[in-house]
């Protein structure tokens, strides 16, 4: 098992793997879920050290939604909002977020927020 485990969730596969392509080639070991299963049960599978989670997950999906299931069980997980709009930001769901992205065709700021997310995961006790 990696220290270094992202779970991408995102509902369009072309996003899970450019994500899982750009990650794996920074040393990161990535599993990715479209959202559909339990996420505390995928979670639970993968023990990613961070979680980027997508906000629209379909019509009816949320990723605000799975953010709250997983901070029920797990307040220190990292979990970065990647979305491609900003109005997120004003919901009150997505405070519970460490970091927010918007999506672009420029991954860097996506790895930077991975870099600190990743950190702060690895320097838990």
């Amino acid at each position: 098992m990696s220290d270094k485990k992202v779970l991408v969730v995102d509902d369009e596969k072309h996003i899970r793997m450019l994500y899982q392509e750009e990650l794996e080639s920074e040393g990161y070991e990535v599993a990715t879920s479209n959202g559909e299963e339990d996420i505390l049960e995928v979670v639970e599978r993968e023990k990613p050290k961070v979680v980027i989670l997508d906000i629209k997950l379909g019509a009816n999906r949320s990723g605000l939604d799975l953010l709250q299931e997983i901070r029920s069980k797990d307040q220190d997980l990292p979990v970065i909002l990647s979305t491609a709009y900003d109005s997120f930001q004003h919901d009150l769901k997505s405070i519970a977020a460490d970091y927010y992205v918007v999506k672009s065709v420029d991954l860097a700021e996506l790895k930077s927020k991975v870099e600190l997310a990743m950190k702060k995961a690895l320097a838990k006790p």
